[in-house]
């Protein structure tokens, strides 16, 4: 694992870490429909990245050009 998929990793841990403990400790209600799910969505994508090494916004960019 190279440092930029580890530092990856461990960042979507904390994204997805810090919504988890909010829900827990009462202040985010994770049931209502809200902008923290995208949140979630983000954490998420960042974390399957990582250790994946397949992000759908790297494969949309190089598509529309960038590199």
């Amino acid at each position: 694992m190279t440092a930029q998929s580890l530092t990856m990793t461990i960042a979507g841990a904390f994204v997805l870490l810090s919504l988890i403990l909010a829900h827990i400790f009462g202040q985010v209600d994770l049931s209502q429909p809200s902008w923290l799910w995208f949140t979630l969505f983000v954490g998420a994508n960042l974390f399957q990245a990582g250790l994946t090494g397949f992000c759908p916004l790297t494969k949309i960019l190089k598509k529309l050009g960038f590199s």
